[in-house]
């Protein structure tokens, strides 16, 4: 069953399989697959290109996303004291746990070990049983809930470029309302289009440019931050955040857990780093070191760059930080450089969309093409000529469920436009099972770590401590979602 599917996957990408058995012997009698060694890895898929660079960019694009403008809002709540020092923990965390997992990549030798082509794969070959029915189930959930929340804080950057517009033509008291609808049905027509991009390996491009995106918007930020903290002439804020009279006690406590599940949101990307890690070009070196530099270079430049946009966005407006740094209205000039920074924003988000969900649109066509191996439907494929030499596959299948998926997308964000809160609804969601629970199994199954040795109960004690701060974030988030349900009406509420 397992060999049928990874055929099925194959099939799926367009990628000809062949066993290293099969290889070896085509060579041997010096046929046409002459010179087929070279052009496929050991487990007869086409070999695969990425490099340092590339896994890098993947990673930047899948972390620096829209998490990053919640952060000086988040550490407006926690405060100079516990907000830095909380990110620096979830950094420390993340980067951790992101070894241990990229050590599963292969099962056994890190060199010439079974490749887990994805994160279930992985938790089916060291774990098994119910875990990788569980694991799938909150992987794919939180990717899906990653779509809906990166189509929401698209459609509030496209928002923000129309309300700057308007407030330098009108004036700062001007509501300028606008309703964030349009916006969401257009991010979704270019998402339907870039969905069908056949596999993840192909858009390596996107990830460029979605990169250099993610750090132009915060550069900008950072810069905005600055320029207000030294018009107000010093740092706002305070040791323990904004303080109880401001708001009651209970808003502070719901408004604190809630900042946990934003940073954790701000570094969520342990769900697709398997399948990052199985774009990287075959040892010398082994993927997984290949991996570990990747994870180290990217969450170090990610947490300097979150450290000072959060941080500075906090010195600038102190209690009054807005949710979204960018959109909230915190700065209103230079207009066009919001301008600039939210279509940023927008592109860069475009890019990301895709990094988060071709992991779940492979998963269900490789699950499809495995249940029903005879219908045509799901198996043929169209050539469309794009050039005199490049044709393109169009399969039907992938053409309407892909499409459909970022139609359901599309109007859950219309029905639930609350960018902070469902940032930290989705962080505190993913962050423990999928960052830190299933990563420490592994690692404890792959090194064979015996129970209550003093390995073992570390990493027990790391993964508690984890657990009780994704709890804790969910309460928080949840609570913020009901409270902007009571004034919410669905698809007439404008901004």
């Amino acid at each position: 069953m397992q060999k049928m599917g990874e055929n099925g996957a194959a099939k799926y990408n367009q990628r000809p399989t062949f066993t290293p058995m099969e290889v070896s012997v085509e060579l041997s009698h010096g046929n046409q697959l002459q010179g087929l060694g070279k052009c496929y890895d050991d487990d007869g898929r086409l070999k695969r290109s990425g490099t340092f660079w590339t896994a890098s960019a993947h990673i930047v694009t899948a972390v620096i996303g829209s998490g990053v403008l919640s952060l000086a809002w988040a550490i407006a709540q926690l405060g100079w004291v516990a907000g830095p020092v909380v990110m620096l923990l979830f950094s420390f965390v993340t980067y951790y746990t992101s070894t241990l997992l990229a050590d599963c990549y292969r099962s056994g030798d890190p060199d010439t070990g079974k490749r887990n082509y994805n994160y279930m794969d992985a938790v089916h070959a060291y774990l098994g049983g119910l875990k990788v029915k569980l694991c799938g189930c909150i992987q794919y959930a939180n990717l899906f809930g990653v779509a809906v929340g990166y189509t929401i804080a698209a459609s509030i950057s496209m928002m923000a470029i129309r309300r700057s517009n308007c407030f330098h033509e009108k004036g700062h008291k001007n509501p300028c309302h606008t309703s964030s609808n349009p916006y969401m049905i257009m991010f979704g027509v270019v998402e339907i289009f870039l969905s069908q991009i056949p596999d993840f390996d192909q858009i390596w491009w996107l990830s460029i440019v979605a990169a250099v995106m993610s750090f132009t918007y915060s550069s900008i930020g950072l810069a905005l931050g600055i320029v207000q903290a030294i018009d107000n002439k010093g740092f706002k804020g305070s040791l323990t955040g904004i303080s109880i009279g401001v708001i009651s006690p209970t808003q502070k406590i719901w408004r604190s857990l809630q900042a946990f599940g934003d940073i954790a949101f701000a570094y969520s990307f342990s769900l697709v780093l398997i399948e990052i890690q199985d774009t990287i070009k075959s040892p010398p070196p082994s993927e997984a070191k290949v991996m570990k530099k990747a994870s180290l270079l990217s969450i170090i430049v990610t947490t300097l760059f979150y450290m000072l946009c959060g941080c500075m966005g906090y010195a600038a407006f102190g209690d009054k930080a807005p949710g979204n740094l960018l959109t909230g209205f915190g700065f209103y000039n230079p207009y066009w450089l919001l301008d600039i920074a939210n279509a940023a924003i927008v592109v860069h988000l475009v890019g990301a969309y895709q990094v988060f969900s071709q992991p779940l649109f492979a998963f269900i066509e490789k699950w499809a093409l495995k249940t029903w191996p005879d219908a045509t439907f799901i198996s043929k494929e169209i050539a469309v000529p794009l050039t005199p030499t490049k044709r393109y596959k169009l399969s039907l299948f992938r053409l309407v469920w892909r499409s459909a998926f970022v139609v359901l997308t599309t109007v859950i964000s219309m029905l639930l436009p609350f960018f902070n809160d469902v940032v930290g609804l989705l962080g505190a969601l993913g962050f423990w099972p999928l960052t830190v629970y299933f990563p420490v199994e592994m690692y404890i199954v792959q090194k064979r770590i015996p129970r209550w040795s003093t390995r073992w109960v570390c990493l027990q004690m790391l993964s508690s401590a984890c657990l009780v701060i994704t709890v804790a974030a969910v309460i928080g988030s949840v609570a913020g979602i009901v409270t902007d349900l009571k004034v919410y009406r669905p698809f007439k509420t404008s901004y």
